[in-house]
């Protein structure tokens, strides 16, 4: 497995006009957890699409258990625990400063050959990294 946790302060632009975090905001940053656990892993998007792969959203879950706030500081808690195919699928748990279970997600990317727009096994350069961090216990 690896895992990293990523902190989001949330800004009164995420919010509705109940003061909650707005739904559609979670999937931002269920991304931004995503991208720096994979940062992590020593593979910044950037780096992936400039080796021909595209990971494009397959699958999205999302349960929600309570809202989030203004100013709080959320911890998106971002892991990965099956080895990739020709889905890499990422597993979360958003919470609040107080510890509290706010989101459980998660998210399938396939893998897509950046010339034929084809989906494609997970390359040996991602596997490569999460095998790396698979090991070290990231």
């Amino acid at each position: 497995m690896v895992s990293s946790v990523t902190h989001i302060r949330v800004k009164y632009a995420d919010t509705d006009q109940m003061g909650q975090v707005y739904h559609g905001r979670f999937t931002e940053y269920l991304e931004v957890g995503r991208t720096d656990l994979v940062r992590k892993m020593g593979l910044p998007y950037k780096s992936v699409e400039e080796n021909g792969i595209l990971m494009p959203v397959a699958e999205l879950r999302m349960k929600y258990r309570w809202p989030a706030f203004y100013d709080e500081l959320l911890a998106v808690h971002t892991r990965v625990e099956t080895w990739p195919t020709a889905i890499f699928h990422f597993l979360y748990e958003i919470r609040n400063e107080s510890d509290k279970l706010l989101v459980e997600a998660e998210v399938k990317l396939a893998f897509i050959d950046k010339e034929t727009r084809k989906v494609c096994r997970a390359p040996d350069f991602i596997l490569d990294a999460l095998k790396t961090g698979w090991q070290s216990g990231a």
